[in-house]
């Protein structure tokens, strides 16, 4: 098995939806002691938005490209080649404004590539990173699961959907800063999911 984590948090230490996604990984690799694991920290490792300068070195053809924009592609090609090699995905996120952190967009910008993570055909779009299983960490402030309120877990199941991956799994940890006892409370639920989908994952 082959396992990538990806911390999307912008905090570097003291994330919770960073620590309960280790915990997954964890629990799992209990289960498979020959797992690999990536650790992808987009705090740590930072990954450069889609600029322009981006785009224009995607859009020439790889023997025309200058050093500069070989190297960017280069950057994108190495998240690519970590989502394709992996069975299951962790991804820790946190709310931010209601939406995804920037970091995480980031990366969804690098891993979207057509005729390489997805492509069109004649029946429409088809993804091809299939046969992984996602689990997003989802950790907020307050209570948004199931509302209007909740951009991020359709966004999420959309554009991971596009690329093939369609096995997407949430453990939701939310009430975090409406106090100790809520706190406690979402912590403890997102651990008892995460002991379902350990189960699931040993049954499977």
């Amino acid at each position: 098995m082959n396992i990538l984590q990806i911390h999307a948090s912008a905090r570097t230490t003291g994330s919770h939806s960073s620590r309960l996604a280790g915990e997954l990984v964890a629990r799992l690799r209990e289960q498979h002691p020959d797992a690999q694991v990536v650790l992808r920290d987009l705090a740590r490792t930072p990954h450069p938005a889609l600029d322009e300068a981006a785009l224009q070195a995607l859009f020439t053809e790889p023997a025309q490209r200058s050093p500069e924009q070989a190297a960017r592609v280069a950057l994108d090609d190495t998240l690519i080649a970590e989502i394709q090699a992996a069975d299951v995905v962790v991804i820790g996120v946190p709310m931010y404004n209601f939406g995804v952190p920037a970091a995480l967009k980031n990366w969804i910008d690098a891993i979207a590539r057509a005729r390489v993570t997805f492509r069109y055909t004649e029946q429409g779009p088809e993804g091809l990173l299939k046969g992984k299983r996602v689990v997003l960490v989802l950790t907020r402030g307050g209570r948004y699961r199931d509302t209007p309120l909740d951009t991020q877990l359709p966004y999420l199941k959309s554009v991971l959907g596009f690329l093939g991956m369609t096995d997407v799994q949430p453990v939701f940890a939310e009430g975090m800063a409406m106090g100790p006892d809520a706190e406690a409370a979402a912590l403890a639920e997102a651990r008892t999911r995460i002991d379902e989908l350990v189960g699931e994952a040993v049954a499977a």
